[in-house]
């Protein structure tokens, strides 16, 4: 089954709508760290896919863009929204509560959570 992932300009479109609609500021912090969000769920390893599951990859793209900061504001929202557009794109859609998933993504900062334990919860809040 074919993975679509999101580009670079789709990562940064849905950043700005947030800041638009939200409020904060706008603005790439480290444009290293950016394209490195684009490209980690799409790692091959020694053959095989790094992150095999659409939930492995939705847990890269969110702990990526929380715990690396590339942008000046609204990491944590635009870290949801990606993984969320993510897993739609690729037929699975997120469950959890709006509350929910701001209380995750507190927890993904604070916590440092791993991309394992990150795709657990992503996995038990889908359907």
């Amino acid at each position: 089954m074919k993975t679509y992932y999101l580009s670079l300009e789709e990562i940064l479109i849905l950043h700005f709508q947030l800041i638009e609609d939200f409020g904060g500021s706008h603005g790439v912090r480290d444009e290293s760290s950016l394209k490195s969000v684009e490209q980690a769920p799409k790692q091959i390893l020694y053959g095989r896919e790094q992150y095999p599951t659409v939930y492995d990859k939705a847990a890269v793209y969110l702990r990526n863009i929380i715990g690396d900061h590339p942008f000046s504001d609204g990491n944590k929202r635009t870290g949801i929204t990606v993984a969320g557009v993510f897993l739609f794109r690729n037929g699975t859609s997120l469950t959890a509560t709006p509350k929910e998933l701001e209380d995750f993504a507190v927890r993904v900062a604070v916590d440092k959570l791993d991309v394992p334990a990150i795709s657990a919860w992503i996995e038990s809040h889908t359907r």
